[in-house]
């Protein structure tokens, strides 16, 4: 089977046209393989999803229950056959049940990343290569100048500046799903024990990891009326809320931001972030290439991100590359659900 025969990319994402199903659409489809729980790859209104249980979980509590018409947990390592086309899922270590999917028929095998890290989480299931005749990479942090510091040396400079600033309070913007989580236990790992605030807004999801094992410690979530209260604490929020008349009410606010475009200090200052942490749930320049390299693939394609780069560079190392120049998809900031999506029960659409 030829790879144009087994994936196309198409307006509405990655088809799939022997088995009729598509790998994160961006728009609502029959059948469909969500990677990940971001709202930039997991959307609502499908006619059937397929996706690890995790995933499944975390699109029911961010769309509601009705996100599509009907489910099927896929299980990690363990392959389903949709027509002609075996399918499987394996740890992809962006957030807590990402996965890598494994698309295989007529002897071909390639490997959609959807996004992953390599650097260890204590939240999630780390990355596993797999070995491909194709590679399928994402590339959001996809130019030389992305060299991510190790996380928990970020973090230590959070709390360096609790220790050297006792009397205010550290706002740390971060995505709900995932990056919150993350930072939380890395401040847990790095032993310490006061309780950590959150935004009303990453309660559930907070949750969740906490019912899903993560060991997060004391998390509680903000109370208005107590803010001013909070000079000495750390406060987790979503990026936009450091930024907000909500970050203001806290004793002279220490603001702060934990993502992988921290690297660039003009995005720091733009977004007038005082303490910026590196910390970033996308593979870096040298993490991209050693995973490329590690699936044996003879060709790669870029699905967003820096793709030409990428490209460039597996040119130089005499693999075969191109960018697939799909739309849709986000960087590292992910867009916040702004409520419940209907889903589509009852839907006519086939199951798997």
């Amino acid at each position: 089977m030829r790879p144009s025969e087994l994936l196309i990319p198409t307006p509405a994402g990655l088809w799939c046209p022997p088995a009729d199903i598509y790998i994160d659409p961006v728009r609502p489809v029959d059948r469909a393989l969500i990677t990940h729980g971001h709202s930039d790859h997991a959307r609502a209104g499908h006619g059937a999803v397929l996706a690890t249980r995790e995933t499944l979980a975390i699109m029911a509590l961010r769309y509601g229950e009705g996100f599509t018409g009907e489910r099927q947990q896929a299980v990690p390592g363990e392959t389903v056959r949709i027509g002609p086309v075996d399918f499987t899922f394996v740890p992809a270590g962006h957030v807590l049940g990402s996965a890598q999917i494994i698309v295989e028929s007529g002897g071909l095998r390639i490997v959609v990343s959807g996004d992953y890290k390599r650097e260890r989480d204590p939240t999630c299931a780390g990355f596993e290569p797999v070995r491909c005749d194709i590679f399928i990479t994402e590339a959001t942090f996809g130019l030389p100048v992305f060299r991510h510091p190790r996380a928990h040396a970020e973090v230590a400079k959070l709390l360096e500046s609790v220790r050297v600033f006792p009397e205010r309070t550290h706002i740390v913007g971060a995505y709900s799903l995932g990056k919150a989580q993350r930072v939380m236990a890395l401040i847990r790992e790095a032993g310490y024990e006061r309780p950590i605030h959150v935004h009303g807004a990453m309660e559930k999801l907070t949750e969740f990891y906490l019912s899903e094992g993560a060991v997060l410690g004391d998390i509680r979530k903000v109370v208005a009326a107590e803010r001013k209260s909070l000079g000495g604490e750390i406060v987790i929020c979503p990026p936009s809320a450091i930024q907000d008349l909500w970050a203001r009410k806290f004793p002279d606010p220490v603001t702060s931001f934990a993502s992988g475009w921290m690297r660039i200090r003009a995005r720091a200052r733009q977004k007038g972030v005082e303490l910026p942490l590196i910390v970033s749930d996308h593979a870096d320049w040298d993490d991209l290439q050693a995973t490329i390299r590690e699936t044996g693939a003879g060709e790669i394609w870029v699905t967003h991100g820096e793709a030409e780069a990428l490209v460039h560079w597996c040119g130089t190392v005499g693999l075969k590359a191109k960018p697939l120049h799909l739309v849709g998809y986000g960087d590292e900031g992910e867009a916040e659900p702004t409520g419940t999506e209907p889903g589509l029960e009852g839907a006519d659409a086939a199951a798997f």
